[in-house]
């Protein structure tokens, strides 16, 4: 039987998510590996850590797919203990699929309003004419209080906990982007929407939200981003049926709150 190759994955991921529609300042792409390796088993994971690749090779996988880019700023040392220092070592491949994949139909943005449960759902802001939503906007099924819907955000996407900014407005049209968005908010609130879903937001921004009268939650990095992994991962499974595939169980987001 011929066996897929991570160049097959990478055309594959690439036809939906071009990685020339990146941003300017990512990495996305093949960083690690080589386009003719054969491909049985791979993992998936929104972060490529060393538990993630050391549990790639526990499962025998020729391949982690990821959304954060391992290989990120140019590379000063290369410790034994790095995650592309285990990968070369085991002889894993790595195709990093990052702001190109946030911004792609079916991408994370889009996996987010699904989660979210939103409906119209369009662009909220164009990436530098390129024709691809830097964020998406839609509207709830429901009216919301701020207290309601920040509790409704942390059951869907399962978060330990969550900071927000309550608005004082009736909750019917939400922004959003999944990662640190929150500079889109301004934007979310000029199109009418009552509440923006975010993460890694900054004091000022915090600040701001409350004097435009938006509800911003700050779901954080890890559980506004890694709702695209499941539906990626179905997506190259069904592409690629003969290969071995599972999602990580060991990436997670290392906040805890008291």
């Amino acid at each position: 039987m011929v066996m897929a190759t991570v160049g097959q994955f990478y055309d594959f991921i690439d036809a939906f998510a071009p990685f020339h529609t990146a941003m300017g300042f990512d990495n996305p792409g093949l960083l690690v590996g080589a386009r003719d390796t054969e491909v049985r088993s791979v993992l998936f994971a929104l972060d490529i850590t060393p538990q993630v690749v050391r549990e790639a090779a526990e499962m025998g996988a020729q391949l982690i797919v990821s959304h954060h880019p391992v290989i990120f700023h140019p590379l000063k040392s290369l410790s034994p203990d790095s995650a592309p220092y285990l990968l070369a070592q085991y002889g894993i491949a790595a195709i990093c699929a990052h702001t190109n994949l946030d911004m792609a139909q079916g991408g994370v943005n889009t996996c987010l309003a699904e989660r979210l449960q939103l409906k119209n759902v369009r662009m909220l802001k164009e990436y530098e004419h390129s024709d691809l939503p830097e964020g998406l906007i839609g509207e709830t099924g429901h009216p919301y209080t701020p207290e309601e819907f920040a509790a409704f955000v942390k059951d869907v996407l399962g978060c330990d906990g969550l900071k927000y900014v309550n608005g004082g407005k009736t909750i019917t049209t939400v922004g959003l982007c999944g990662g640190a968005g929150a500079d889109l908010t301004p934007d979310a609130a000029a199109q009418g929407a009552q509440a923006m879903v975010t993460a890694d937001t900054k004091h000022n921004q915090l600040l701001d939200a409350e004097d435009m009268g938006i509800t911003l939650v700050d779901a954080g990095h890890f559980f506004t981003e890694d709702v695209v992994i499941a539906p990626l991962m179905e997506r190259l499974q069904n592409r690629f049926p003969e290969v071995k595939m599972a999602k990580s169980v060991r990436a997670h987001s290392p906040a805890r709150f008291l």
